[in-house]
């Protein structure tokens, strides 16, 4: 067995020496000019063999770019899965996208200088291939209109015009011979460049509504990225202070118990994305499957809901306003005398939206999925010297544990004379009432309680 595995390495080193070799030859001269002599030639493989994986130059040079093509959509496909928003899934396409090509800068030339219209099977298959591409970067496009962050735009044409300018910028960074440090620099240049251009807020008089204020935003650590892209493209300079990281509950006792009892669960409340991602991720392991044909899922917000969606499990019903109050207000509308109702959720979860829809007459059980702690040292310390270093105009809570975080991350004993002089926002009124427990004032608070909804009463509050 050894003996054959062997073998089959070899075989597939020389494969791949082979592909290498012909690349790199197709991606300086015309397909016409390239024959099989000089693959051989330049693999140090005898053209016998190298016949022996390939049938024909045109075989070889389909294979080359099929392969790479299959590589780089599914790789496009995992990268962008896990991001909760449109912005996000932008991001993680053009940076995957530009690294890619700029590792395999053979076959970046040979896909830009040849059309792919040859009367072969697998030039049909590369051509869906591509489609497929496109496809992927159309159904972003697609979603960000449906979220409101991306301005109406006729996707084609944003397709298009999307893929010129990350090539373009491929066909300068080869030419120049980019190094790292400068690729990372340059991706980021043409995202900032492509979502300039399909922002929504760019629809209106003023392009840059928060230009010269300075935003401090405290989250989860995996959340702190996205949040601030969305007032950094408002113009604002937006630091990011993680206060929060997201880890396993100490225990999933509670959880597995509900989950593999026979009680039948009439609601589950999903409450933030991270509970559905903990939530999806457990039930799996367990190999125990939701029947939503009887159990209703409410989320509550439209990131909560997309994740949801990206998940396969349905959602039902997303309550108007954003909070424990408004899941109450919205389910008072059923009848809910003896129902379960399920809510997987933080193990510092509040008691308000169970309670008060115990108060309605249902049944409810609660379990942790995840947990929250502080972040590292190592996390914050960047974050704390660009921090010491500037002069905020607002701090941003999204959560009493983000503010009461804050306050134990810096050792701040006298909150009241260190926000003196800053505006504070908060994202909801337990927020709000958290953060005025400790005397400080609440200068912004939207009506919609997401980092949005945020973002539009933050533009109104300095108009």
């Amino acid at each position: 067995m050894d003996l054959e595995v062997k073998i089959e390495n070899k075989k597939e080193q020389k494969r791949k020496r082979i592909i290498e070799s012909a690349a790199k030859l197709f991606s300086q001269k015309s397909y016409h000019e390239v024959m099989m002599e000089d693959v051989a030639k330049l693999s140090s493989i005898a053209k016998g063999t190298v016949y022996n994986y390939f049938t024909s130059k045109e075989e070889l040079y389909f294979s080359i770019m099929k392969q790479r093509m299959e590589k780089l959509t599914l790789s496009l496909k995992e990268k962008i899965k896990d991001e909760t928003s449109s912005i996000e899934s932008l991001h993680s396409f053009i940076v995957h996208l530009y690294m890619f090509m700029m590792k395999y800068q053979s076959f970046f030339l040979m896909y830009q200088k040849e059309s792919l219209k040859a009367d072969h099977e697998l030039c049909s298959e590369l051509v869906g291939l591509e489609k497929d591409l496109k496809n992927i970067l159309h159904g972003i496009i697609k979603s960000g209109k449906s979220e409101g962050l991306f301005r109406n735009i006729e996707d084609g044409f944003a397709v298009d015009l999307i893929l010129g300018s990350i090539y373009g910028s491929i066909q300068r960074g080869i030419e120049k011979n980019f190094a790292e440090d400068l690729m990372i620099t340059e991706r980021e240049k043409i995202f900032d460049f492509v979502l300039h251009g399909l922002f929504s807020a760019y629809e209106g008089n003023s392009m840059f509504p928060l230009r010269g204020k300075t935003i401090v935003i405290t989250r989860a650590v995996e959340q702190s990225k996205e949040s601030s892209e969305v007032f950094r493209q408002l113009g604002a300079n937006v630091i990011i202070f993680p206060t929060l990281d997201i880890v396993p509950p100490e225990s999933w006792n509670e959880f597995d118990s509900i989950l593999k009892s026979s009680i039948t669960i009439d609601f589950i409340i999903f409450t933030s994305a991270h509970a559905v991602k903990m939530f999806k991720q457990r039930s799996d392991e367990l190999g125990v499957k939701i029947d939503f044909n009887y159990t209703k899922v409410v989320a509550v917000g439209n990131k909560t809901s997309a994740v949801c969606e990206k998940n396969k499990i349905p959602v039902h019903i997303i309550p108007k306003k954003f909070s424990g109050i408004g899941v109450v207000e919205e389910l008072a509308n059923y009848d809910l005398k003896k129902k379960l109702i399920f809510i997987p959720r933080s193990a510092i979860g509040r008691e308000e939206l169970p309670e008060g829809l115990e108060a309605l007459g249902a049944k409810i059980k609660t379990a942790p999925v995840y947990n929250v702690s502080l972040p590292s040292e190592e996390r914050i310390k960047n974050s704390s010297e660009i921090l010491n270093q500037s002069k905020p105009d607002v701090f941003i809570f999204t959560s009493p544990s983000t503010f009461e975080n804050y306050l134990q991350i810096l050792k701040i004993n006298n909150p009241l004379k260190y926000f003196e002089g800053y505006k504070v926002a908060a994202i909801g009124p337990t927020t709000k009432a958290a953060i005025e427990n400790k005397r400080i004032h609440v200068d912004i608070m939207p009506e919609e309680f997401t980092i949005d909804g945020l973002a539009k009463a933050m533009i109104e509050f300095y108009k």
